[in-house]
Formats: C-alpha cells, sequence, structure tokens
C-alpha cells in the first residue's frame, strides 16, 4: 500500500482529515482543485480517485466512466451504477463509515492490481488474459481461449514463431501432426481483427514463421 496515491477531487477537508488517520498512514494522499487535471493524472499514473460529487455535477461523470482507473464515487443520493461505475469503481453515499471507506480503498486497490496484471502488450493493441479480450483505443474485441494464447506467445519472442511452436504450446499437438488448425485459426483471426479494428496487417508471416 505504501506506493497507492489516493488522489481526492471535491474536498480538501476529507483530504486533510486522511493525513491525519492512522489507518491511512500507508497511502499517500493528494488534493486536486482542478478536475481536468485530476482526470488527466488518474489515467496517466493510474491513481485511485475518490471523486466528491454534487447533484448538478453529475453529467461529468460520463466522461470519467470510460477510463481505465480505479475510482470511488461519493456522494449524497443514489446513481444508476451501470450508468456511472465501470468495473474498479465503487459508490459511497454520505454519511458514511471511515471503515467502510476503508475497506472500499482496499478492494479497489486489489481489483486494479489484478487487472494490470492480466493486461500485456502487443504492438498497438492491450490484451486482457483474463477478460479474454484485445483492445485498441475504445475498441474491444472478445477472443477464445486458444486465440488469446496464441497472441501472447508473440509477447514472449522477438523472432517470428514458427508453426512447431504454435502447435506445441497452443494446441498440444505433436509437430509432426499433420493438421491445418493453425492456419484455419489465423484466417479466422485475422477476419475478425479486420472487421473490428479495420487492420489488414495483423498477423504476417514469412519463411521463418508467424510475426506482428
Amino acid at each position: 500500500m505504501m506506493d497507492t496515491t489516493i488522489s481526492i477531487f471535491g474536498n480538501k477537508i476529507f483530504s486533510e482529515i486522511l493525513h491525519e488517520i492512522k489507518l491511512f498512514t500507508n497511502y499517500k494522499v493528494k488534493y486536486y482543485k482542478n478536475l481536468d487535471l485530476c482526470v488527466k493524472d488518474a489515467v496517466d499514473q493510474n491513481l485511485l480517485t475518490i471523486f466528491f460529487v454534487q447533484k448538478q455535477d453529475i453529467n461529468f461523470l460520463n466522461n470519467i466512466k470510460i477510463n481505465n482507473f480505479p475510482y470511488i464515487l461519493i456522494t449524497n443520493f443514489s446513481i444508476l451504477k451501470d450508468r456511472f461505475l465501470n468495473e474498479i469503481s465503487e459508490q459511497l453515499i454520505m454519511p458514511f463509515n471511515i471503515l467502510e471507506f476503508e475497506k472500499k480503498v482496499i478492494l479497489l486497490v486489489a481489483k486494479n492490481e489484478f487487472k494490470k496484471n492480466s493486461l500485456i502488450k502487443l504492438g498497438d493493441y492491450i490484451i486482457n488474459k483474463n477478460e479474454r479480450k484485445i483492445i485498441q483505443k475504445n475498441l474491444e474485441l472478445r477472443l477464445s481461449e486458444k486465440e488469446i494464447n496464441f497472441l501472447i506467445l508473440f509477447t514472449k519472442s522477438e523472432k517470428p514463431i514458427d508453426r512447431n511452436m504454435v502447435l506445441k504450446n497452443v494446441w498440444k499437438y505433436s509437430p509432426e501432426s499433420e493438421t491445418h488448425t493453425i492456419e484455419t485459426h489465423i484466417h479466422r483471426l485475422r477476419k475478425k481483427i479486420l472487421e473490428k479494428f479495420g487492420d489488414k496487417n495483423f498477423i504476417k508471416n514469412n519463411n521463418k514463421g508467424y510475426y506482428i
């Protein structure tokens, strides 16, 4: 927890209180007066952020939900979870117990760490191995387990991946197996990627194997 920063927007007094509470001595607490800067830092640095929200300011939450950082919304009214919360966010309604707040902080930190560990960069894409998705900007495509495992192979090698390596590590076939499984699956995968992302050159190949 020592490296976890809690950034706070909308309630300076609460940020000062956290500095004084023993439960939070292992956290860095940072207060923001500027919402845009708060969100930018949260996105760039993946900060756990606490937003104190008034009902008249509810519309700004539409822009927050699409960003990939953990946050807690603290309001004095109930909100629609599907509209304003993502999978690494929570809500608290005032007044709230500080122990309840601590539990949500711990939960979100754990969720966020789990999510970060599941994300793998592949060129211009991000693979989410736990959710079996490939992501580029705001677009995402759900893939099969074998397709994900196949793509992860590219992140483990700087050289082209040959057919035998794919057979052994993804399909668990013997290199001597006579099968068109790989070619068929790559054809389908290329088609999916083209339809979703418009990428005509996602998986290339030469006489040494497949590469991205």
